[in-house]
């Protein structure tokens, strides 16, 4: 037996039609489909596990949590125990703060690009705590012992033109406190604005030059660049340890208010659509009061009128909610967002009623497959091990390279930025040309073949990142589609459904399709993967004046975006078409197209409608649970002021729990969505092998009949 084509009549009378299209549900006659690509997706995951064993035996991930002196060598807080050799020496210590030689020579623009300074950086117990110059500490022996704390070993015997020259110590120290387990100078402010560093305006910088505090500013600021970032993230990671369990409860008020309202829409179709719809005008109307309220209340309050624009980046977020501006932008994007919901109601209001029917059709299907409200769930695990081994490569690849060490110097010379070895240096040829130079560690790298080729490993590592998180979702869309058509095909429901069909149709899927799912989703892959190397591309042309450049790399840009979108829609409806048929994904993906486009009207009326009032169905959850999080986040409501955590930003559980609802609520909902698509296509090949005569009856309820203005002819009499 084979399974009926569209270019084949099926044989006469009903029974015989169903069973037909069951058989080609159920057995899948035409064997696997798109063999080479599925070999060819094997391949490449056994190449992906073989990258991730290499980068976990190659790699070290403290070497981008902790800091890095001259040497290469990162430490860690005492508490931790050294690790880590290279070259015979330890890759790590124990010492509690970095300390910098000459601060000044952080003023480099070059530092914001290298990430690090051209000065000897070493590992020291305590900062300095006063002004000392190494001229005037080493005729006092005292003074002398203290010094040597920030100096390196092997100062006995040398003069301090030696010590200088050799870089052992630095050539003064000035008070510094810690920040970041790094010393920084002790920067203050006199009542005039003049800059100050242990209560001084003016130091010595140990070359017999008398300098401002001022001169500190600069190196400090380059300093803390990145500093600054990794307190910020530091703040967020505390935030999400106070707060990790109400974030939590916060998700799971999500999933049970999404799964209430699946199975309200089970029951309730049409009812819950007009709730969804206006529910979702309030909420968005009451977000247009409350700002509206906010804005008003700050109009008398000081330094509430600054402008965005002036007030410029802050890492502290909350800094934005006492401006003006930012409720009043808040607004406006509200009010356009409740007008454009509006106008599209007044016009959809006819196709609305279609669309609930086919919604309605939805939910019966979803009653008899009721494991799918589910599914999500073994989706969202598969896609949770793909990001994380992503993840862990990625990190991993990114720390398994060798300390790198590079010429520093203040002066000209030919061997800048030259890479060096330290052992050696002193007595180098560079050293000899470039007296002021030092070899310093820059970063890491190295020269072997597996470092040469480490930009090609992690190239690899985010395209077969794209290529299974695709796979995976394209399993998920097939899976559904073989069960929910296994409902739409069957004459009696659901004695002529499979007992499991989820189960069914996932191990259809796996053992027939394989091939399918992995060239649908390759070809999406390499459209994202051009798309990261466009993102990358604009990120470095950034500065750039070429405006026909950059009129070129938008229109790129917007081109491939398109493409994205067009092969998502045309990758979900070849995955019904093959869990229908069974055939290779390119011929399904030509039957869908062209199904579709003989049908443009009935995809725009009812598909694409019933998609915006899904759409509708989550914003309101995002909206609802948004609303709950920020009133109990921000301690606005004083009945829970003494139950939330305290924290450094708010706003970091508050969008958490916004990201988590809308990506849990989208979960439930593409059910939905991938029911009616399925329904959808089921009902158009209906609606061409079918003319709804004795012979050749339409399958489709009798609701959508009735929407669709078709009916069944009855038997005539014997």
């Amino acid at each position: 037996m084979k399974c009926i084509t569209r270019r084949q009549t099926p044989p006469h009378g009903t029974v015989s039609n169903c069973i037909l299209v069951m058989k080609c549900l159920l057995t899948a006659l035409q064997g696997c489909t798109d063999i080479v690509c599925c070999i060819l997706f094997i391949i490449c995951i056994l190449g992906y596990v073989a990258v991730g064993i290499l980068a976990w035996s190659q790699g070290d991930p403290r070497k981008v949590i902790y800091p890095t002196d001259s040497r290469g060598q990162f430490f860690l807080p005492s508490p931790f125990i050294h690790g880590g050799i290279h070259n015979g020496q330890s890759l790590t210590l124990t010492c509690p703060l970095l300390f910098y030689f000459n601060i000044m020579k952080c003023a480099s623009p070059m530092v914001l690009l290298e990430f690090q300074c051209p000065t000897t950086q070493m590992c020291v117990e305590k900062c300095p705590d006063k002004f000392m110059t190494l001229l005037k500490a080493y005729t006092n022996k005292e003074d002398f012992k203290y010094y040597k704390n920030f100096c390196k070993e092997g100062l006995e015997g040398l003069t301090v033109t030696q010590i200088l020259s050799s870089g052992l110590c630095p050539a003064m120290l000035t008070p510094s406190k810690p920040f970041t387990r790094r010393c920084f100078p002790a920067l203050g402010q006199k009542k005039g604005g003049e800059i100050t560093v242990g209560n001084n305006s003016k130091f010595d910088d140990g070359e017999g030059n008398i300098r401002d505090a001022k001169d500190l500013v600069a190196g400090v600021k380059n300093a803390t660049v990145v500093i600054e970032a990794r307190q910020v993230a530091m703040k967020i990671f505390e935030d999400y340890t106070q707060s990790w369990y109400w974030i939590l409860i916060g998700l799971v008020i999500a999933m049970l208010i999404s799964l209430l309202f699946i199975v309200l829409l089970r029951f309730l179709a049409g009812i819950m659509v007009w709730v969804m719809i206006v529910m979702v005008i309030l909420v968005i109307g009451y977000g247009i009061f409350h700002c509206s309220m906010e804005y008003v209340s700050l109009k008398s309050e000081a330094g509430s009128n600054v402008t965005l624009k002036d007030l410029g980046f802050q890492t502290d977020f909350s800094v934005y909610l006492h401006i003006r501006q930012t409720w009043l932008a808040f607004i406006i994007i509200l009010a356009i967002v409740e007008v454009i919901i509006i106008l599209l109601l007044i016009f959809l209001r006819n196709r609305i009623l279609i669309a609930i029917a086919l919604i309605k059709e939805a939910s019966r299907a979803i009653g008899y497959v009721m494991s799918a409200l589910f599914y999500p769930l073994f989706t969202f695990a598969l896609l949770s091990i793909v990001i994380a081994y992503w993840a862990v490569t990625a990190v991993f690849l990114s720390t398994s390279n060798q300390p790198i060490y590079k010429v520093f110097n203040e002066t000209a010379c030919d061997h800048s930025r030259k890479i060096c070895e330290p052992a050696n240096f002193s007595t180098s040829s560079m050293k000899a040309e470039c007296p002021d130079s030092k070899c310093l560690f820059a970063f890491y790298g190295g020269e072997t073949v597996y470092h040469k080729y480490l930009i090609g490993l992690q190239f690899y590592n985010v395209f077969l990142f794209f290529w299974c998180a695709n796979f995976v979702t394209a399993l998920g869309q097939m899976t559904l589609a073989g069960a929910f058509a296994s409902y739409y095909w069957a004459l009696v429901k659901p004695d002529d459904m499979p007992a499991f069909p989820i189960f069914s149709s996932l191990g259809r899927s796996l053992r027939y399709h394989t091939g399918s799912l992995a060239f649908g989703s390759l070809i999406l892959s390499i459209i994202q993967i051009i798309r990261v190397l466009l993102e990358y591309i604009d990120h470095k042309l950034q500065g750039t004046q070429n405006k026909c450049t950059k009129f070129l790399l938008c229109c790129l840009k917007c081109c491939f975006w398109c493409l994205e979108k067009f092969i998502k829609f045309i990758n979900r409806n070849a995955y019904i078409m093959v869990a229908i048929y069974g055939k290779n994904f390119c011929t399904s993906a030509k039957d869908a197209f062209f199904l579709l486009m003989r049908n443009m009207i009935r995809v725009a009326v009812l598909d694409k409608v019933t998609d915006f009032l899904l759409f509708l169905g989550k914003l309101l959850i995002v909206g609802l649970v948004g609303i709950f999080a920020f009133f109990f986040f921000s301690g606005r409501v004083k009945a829970f002021e003494n139950t939330a955590p305290n924290l450094h930003y708010y706003w970091v559980p508050i969008l958490t729990v916004v990201v988590g609802s809308y990506l849990i609520a989208h979960g439930f909902f593409s059910v939905y969505a991938m029911c009616v698509d399925t329904l959808f296509l089921c009902f158009l090949e209906d609606l061409e092998r079918n003319d709804g005569s004795a012979e050749r009856p339409y399958l489709m309820s009798d609701r959508l009949l009735k929407v669709l203005n078709k009916k069944n002819k009855p038997e005539p009499a014997e």
